[in-house]
């Protein structure tokens, strides 16, 4: 028995560091489990997490290592959960990763705001190679329907990455409003009386998010189309009627290394609170807020310079994040007798990592 239990320690992951007594099960885990650099990792221990939360458990749950959490209790960031050398740079740190929270727009009477955007892409240099710009929406919905149910867009805002209002306005839906949902939306005939065509709304932000490049370019490759940030954008798309290619879209709903569990998503809310370090919707929703968080969340997520972790530059593959299995072109008896580094070197994320949105020419 004693000696079984000492085997188990012979094989062991070098990313999440379970322990296994056969090496067929280690393969067997390394397959499933999809571990790479992208992973949220602990600055203490270098333990790979699936998400974000977990990673958050392991410092700061019930159940967290009395090192890392006590290591982190002095020298770790509750909101990007980062931890430093030293209490110097974590307090300058604490300065710009906690963020004040955007002022409101309110829901006032206002005319319809539209800035043209350049369609002049992100460049490293004036001359420098492709990175496709990003922008945020956020739909406020009222209902339609007998019984008021069915979400009916009423209101739309799009930012750019500075923060900038590219587009605002209230909308006309097509068929009659059964409830404005006034307490969450602040929304009421008066406001809507004038607002502008679904049909022409759909239309305007066509126009900034192809960026003047054809559909059928963006749903290839994205071309000079622009990236959609938002949360849930699942809801704001089908209350817009409108679809868009699932290659250029950033969903902080379901967006694995921000999510509860694999098919368990966090409110917008939680994650701003979580993550940015203040409050929103606590009253009216407002569509300047919800975007200007989501964008945070996004920008958050694609700084993290995770390319930096690669200790080779024979891993081509992972640097341009092709998600082939490797481990199919072996057989299991190579496997078994490979290294549990070489294993990891092999694994790929199942995700695509938004760090790779920062890199010139990395489109999906």
């Amino acid at each position: 028995m004693k000696q079984d239990f000492l085997v188990g320690y012979m094989h062991k992951c070098v990313a999440c560091f379970k322990q296994y007594k056969k090496k067929e099960h280690l393969v067997e885990h390394m397959k499933n489990s999809y571990h790479s650099v992208h992973q949220p990792k602990c600055g203490v221990c270098k333990k790979h997490c699936r998400t974000f939360e977990s990673l958050r458990e392991h410092v700061t749950g019930l159940l967290a290592k009395d090192n890392c959490s006590r290591t982190f209790a002095e020298l770790g960031c509750k909101l990007c959960l980062k931890v430093f050398e030293s209490s110097i740079p974590l307090s300058q740190h604490k300065w710009t990763c906690r963020l004040p929270p955007p002022t409101q727009l309110g829901a006032i009477p206002m005319p319809t705001i539209e800035l043209k955007t350049s369609s002049s892409d992100k460049t490293n240099g004036t001359t420098g190679p492709h990175i496709q710009e990003a922008i945020a929406i956020d739909c406020e919905m009222v209902g339609g329907g007998s019984d008021g149910t069915l979400n009916l867009c009423a209101r739309v805002c799009l930012i750019d990455e500075d923060e900038n209002i590219i587009f605002h306005t209230y909308v006309q839906p097509q068929i009659p409003i059964t409830d404005y949902r006034s307490k969450v939306t602040g929304l009421t005939e008066e406001l809507l009386k004038d607002a502008m065509p679904l049909k022409e709304v759909q239309e305007k932000i066509q126009e900034i998010l192809y960026n003047g490049e054809s559909i059928g370019i963006a749903r290839i490759d994205g071309g000079k189309a622009r990236l959609l940030v938002g949360h849930s954008l699942d809801h704001d798309l089908d209350c817009l009627n409108m679809t868009y290619p699932d290659h250029l879209i950033r969903d902080t709903a379901k967006y694995h290394p921000l999510m509860k569990t694999n098919l368990v998503s966090f409110s917008l809310k939680y994650l701003t609170k979580m993550y940015l370090g203040y409050d929103i919707q606590m009253g009216i929703h407002d569509p300047y807020e919800d975007c200007v968080s989501v964008m945070r969340l996004y920008k958050r997520m694609r700084d993290q310079d995770h390319l930096s972790d690669f200790v080779s530059a024979s891993l081509p593959s992972q640097v341009t994040e092709f998600l082939t299995n490797e481990f199919d072109c072996y057989k299991i008896k190579d496997l078994e007798n490979m290294r549990p580094e070489e294993l990891y070197n092999m694994s790929r994320s199942n995700y695509r990592c938004w760090c790779l949105d920062s890199v010139p020419n990395m489109r999906p």
